[in-house]
């Protein structure tokens, strides 16, 4: 399928359907008249199958108590097999209603209150807030960042496992924001330094579908043949790939026994175990018969991203665009332009932003977007953008940023 095709039949308008990106724009910003560019979904419709699929189990009309049957377990094998080298056996798999959901749920698991739990800033606020929430101590190692990479600091990952008693990393691969595809070589060496210490390894990979220009996805516990796979819990989704976060769904996938059975006694006392009907429908035919929508999709959103690179690289030299090698979530380095050293903060979503940047991106730009605080002290100059939208969409945002920071100088 080309772009203009999927465009033409998969492009559709979420406003007024009560829809988090454009509907609640109120609320999160306070102001409604802006171009949503912040939460991670899109405004392409899913899958045809996926939505025959749903029509036939709302005809059927009951919604009863549900079970997770075996053609689900064997479509997310595959799609697993086909990807990424890694069939899965159904005894592995947990699902939860979401992955931020699972993290909570894995903290208070396997840790106790005040244990250390790692991870690397600039990273998906939630993993901040979970560890927070759960009365953990946050324990932070931020990613190295030099000539516009990111790479991992393994020297300081070991002395904080060490210094602080981490018992848990909490890891994004494909890496949101900072738009990594880790090499199979860079996890192997982190994975080592946590088996070293005794450290659970909780991988987030619900953008694993999302990779770009060559790179490829290693689900962890394929690392090194397996080599680390007893102290893993991987999590993923088909939720950000389809455009399905409303159904409520995730994976969950333990490889040992041990792990296993106790995060089994945990749900059984803590957590409702009923499976999600519509969403496990809806997760195994996107499995089944998603491929030739994502690869067009992909496309699309690699198009929107030279279009913001270049013009970007273009038009305003000293501005920053992340190498997107995975997910669809660049961030974008606006420090040069705007210096936030030492800025008042104002309050955006319950979070703190340099005033300045939020008057450039939302009062003159008129983007809602993730900002970079967010994810990460260091990050006070930075946005994150979302390129799975409306190509039109995304020209004329560009073409707003650039104007505005061009008069900005001037």
């Amino acid at each position: 399928m080309e772009e203009k095709e999927f465009l033409d039949k998969y492009l559709t308008d979420r406003r007024n359907t009560s829809c988090l990106k454009w509907d609640y724009l109120n609320t999160r910003y306070g102001e409604k008249d802006l171009w949503p560019m912040w939460v991670a979904d899109m405004e392409f419709k899913s899958p045809d199958g996926v939505i025959e699929a749903l029509k036939r189990r709302v005809d059927h009309g009951v919604f009863g108590y549900s079970f997770c049957w075996d053609s689900y377990y064997e479509a997310y094998s595959n799609w697993m097999e086909e990807n990424f080298n890694y069939p899965i056996k159904s005894d592995w798999v947990r699902t939860s209603v979401g992955v931020v959901p699972a993290l909570y749920w894995f903290i208070h698991c396997f840790t106790e209150e005040e244990d250390g739990v790692l991870i690397m800033p600039p990273v998906y606020y939630p993993f901040h807030q979970c560890i927070t929430d759960t009365n953990r101590k946050k324990v932070l190692v931020d990613l190295i960042h030099q000539d516009n990479q990111y790479a991992i600091d393994y020297a300081k990952v070991e002395e904080k496992i060490q210094e602080e008693k981490v018992k848990l990393l909490i890891f994004c691969s494909p890496h949101n924001p900072a738009s990594r595809v880790w090499k199979e070589e860079e996890l192997d060496r982190l994975f080592a330094i946590c088996q070293r210490h005794g450290v659970l390894i909780v991988s987030d990979e619900i953008h694993q579908d999302f990779t770009f220009n060559g790179h490829q996805h290693t689900p962890a516990p394929r690392v090194h043949d397996g080599k680390y796979k007893d102290q893993i819990i991987l999590v993923n989704a088909a939720s950000k790939t389809f455009n399905l976060a409303g159904l409520v769904h995730s994976n969950i996938v333990i490889e040992n026994e041990e792990l296993r059975l106790q995060f089994d006694d945990y749900q059984k006392s803590h957590v409702p175990m009923e499976v999600n009907i519509l969403g496990h429908l809806a997760t195994e035919e996107a499995y089944r018969h998603g491929k030739d929508w994502l690869k067009a999709l992909k496309g699309v959103i690699w198009s929107n991203y030279l279009y913001l690179k270049e013009s970007i690289e273009r038009e305003l030299p000293e501005v920053k665009v992340a190498d997107l090698q995975g997910t669809y979530l660049p961030m974008i380095d606006l420090s040069h332009l705007i210096d936030t050293e030492g800025d008042e903060k104002v309050i955006v979503n319950n979070m703190p932003v340099p005033k300045k940047l939020k008057h450039f991106v939302q009062d003159k730009c008129r983007l809602a977007v993730d900002y970079g605080a967010w994810f990460g002290d260091a990050y006070q100059g930075y946005i994150r953008f979302n390129l799975a939208t409306d190509p039109q969409i995304v020209k004329k945002v560009v073409d707003t940023l650039i104007s505005q920071a061009k008069e900005l100088k001037a």
